[in-house]
């Protein structure tokens, strides 16, 4: 059972940065893309931004310019570093991961991320 593991989080102040990571108990490479998403109380999840397994990038227009999303194939690990962070950031950021051939997808437990002076 694959298990995708998320860490990083925590209170900011508006302009701050904090880098998420989450880490998959087997090689990322099993995965087609991986990415962020996030959900803010009352509203739904959404997309922040993903990574496929050829590097490449997809990110929410909200995010432009402020996000980062990476990978390292020898630690399995995916991040996303978050810079110039606005209280409109604050949400539980969740790790996804796809194999899509064998229409799978897992998420991780989530991470709070919040925002505020």
């Amino acid at each position: 059972q694959v298990q995708l593991v998320e860490s990083g989080g925590g209170l900011v102040q508006p302009g701050g940065s904090l880098r998420l990571s989450c880490a998959a108990s087997g090689s990322i490479f099993n995965f087609n893309y991986l990415g962020w998403y996030r959900q803010a109380p009352g509203k739904e999840r959404e997309l922040v931004a993903i990574i496929t397994n050829a590097g490449t990038t997809n990110y929410a227009d909200s995010v432009k310019g402020r996000f980062t999303i990476s990978r390292d194939n020898a630690k399995n690990t995916v991040y996303l570093q978050m810079n110039s962070l606005k209280p409109e950031d604050t949400a539980v950021y969740y790790c996804k991961g796809a194999i899509v051939m064998s229409n799978l997808i897992y998420w991780g437990q989530g991470t709070q991320v919040t925002v505020s002076s």
